[in-house]
């Protein structure tokens, strides 16, 4: 695939402290467009720039949107790498398909990630844990109303020099059970990575966020019944000596986190279950002693330790508010793969 650099005549300069997450970006975008027909052409790394959009875009009025978020990794020698990031080029194509939008070949995708971050890897960062976070996306930009078939798409990356995504950092944080809004249901978009599902979670964050709390942890759509995940994370959990984790049933996203810490934790001989978890089987476990760990994964945050629950008006301490040792093992193990300071046994890296 050919891709067009226009490089900016007015580089910004580059912010090494209080990087937070996502509020700098980089000089360049990558943009390519897409045209039923014609398929995906004029992929280009320009200067960073507004969009300008037709008021009357798909996007804007029938939530036709998807996007992704990996990171690039400055490590030791000061070379950069990428941790997974054919997992997150399939992942978007699977999105892409049940949103109605055209997906793209997958060496097509993975070459503009890497490209773009050619071009990008001196805003990379140096400092401890920082990373140069990607947001690959992609859009309907039909310039007409009405309910149709997608005939025009952008698909854009850009990216941001982070810190961490808590504020918290790896101290453990507090979740709110919700057991009156619902995120998402099976037959729904729950599996894609897309705006809507981050939209129907915003009012019950906000409601979290009020009470002092850092997420939302969401229970099923149908029977409110099971805990499926968290806003911005997976879940997983230690009870009595056995790694639980909500089984994929089509409305809980398909975390690349998530499956690397399985495939870790199998590798180390750990019996991990991955099955329907009831909320009455969570306060059980709470409640009796049986709930030793409990902790989110995700690109963002890596490995985040939950030290405290909320549900029905009741707060849950779990493992004396301090990560425990398995949730520390996996957040050692992963960092430690992407940033090189230890050996890729898995084949997880790409390097640039």
């Amino acid at each position: 695939m050919e891709i067009k650099f226009t490089k900016t005549t007015a580089p910004k300069e580059k912010q090494t402290k209080n990087l937070g997450f996502g509020k700098v970006f980089t000089d360049h975008m990558f943009v390519m467009d897409y045209e039923r027909g014609k398929g995906w052409s004029n992929a280009r790394i320009v200067p960073f720039e507004n969009l300008s959009l037709h008021p009357a875009a798909t996007v804007f009025h029938y939530g036709a949107e998807i996007f992704e978020g990996l990171k690039a990794y400055r490590i030791a020698d000061g070379s950069v790498q990428l941790f997974r990031p054919i997992e997150n080029v399939r992942r978007m194509n699977n999105s892409a398909e049940r949103l109605g939008l055209p997906q793209m070949p997958e060496e097509d995708m993975l070459s503009a990630i890497l490209e773009f971050v050619k071009v990008e890897q001196d805003w990379v960062p140096h400092g401890e844990g920082e990373s140069l976070y990607l947001r690959p996306f992609m859009f309907g930009n039909d310039e007409h109303l009405g309910v149709h078939s997608i005939n025009n798409a952008k698909f854009l990356i850009i990216a941001s020099p982070s810190g961490s995504y808590y504020q918290e950092g790896i101290n453990p944080v507090k979740i709110m059970i919700e057991d009156q809004d619902v995120r998402a249901v099976r037959g729904g978009t729950g599996y894609a990575k897309c705006g809507g599902n981050y939209a129907a979670a915003t009012r019950a964050g906000e409601k979290a966020e009020k009470l002092g709390f850092t997420q939302v942890l969401w229970l099923d759509g149908v029977e409110r019944k099971y805990i499926e995940e968290v806003g911005a994370m997976n879940v997983m959990m230690k009870i009595n000596g056995e790694i639980v984790t909500p089984m994929l049933s089509g409305s809980i996203l398909p975390g690349i986190t998530r499956k690397s810490i399985i495939e870790l934790l199998k590798s180390k001989g750990y019996p991990v279950s991955e099955r329907k978890i009831s909320i009455d089987e969570i306060i059980d476990a709470l409640e009796n002693g049986k709930m030793e760990e409990f902790w989110g994964c995700g690109t963002a945050a890596v490995v985040s330790p939950v030290g405290e629950l909320y549900y029905e008006g009741k707060t849950y301490i779990i493992n004396d508010n301090k990560i425990g040792e398995t949730t520390q093992m996996l957040y050692d193990t992963l960092t430690d793969i992407q940033w090189g300071r230890a050996e890729d046994k898995f084949g997880w890296i790409t390097k640039i």
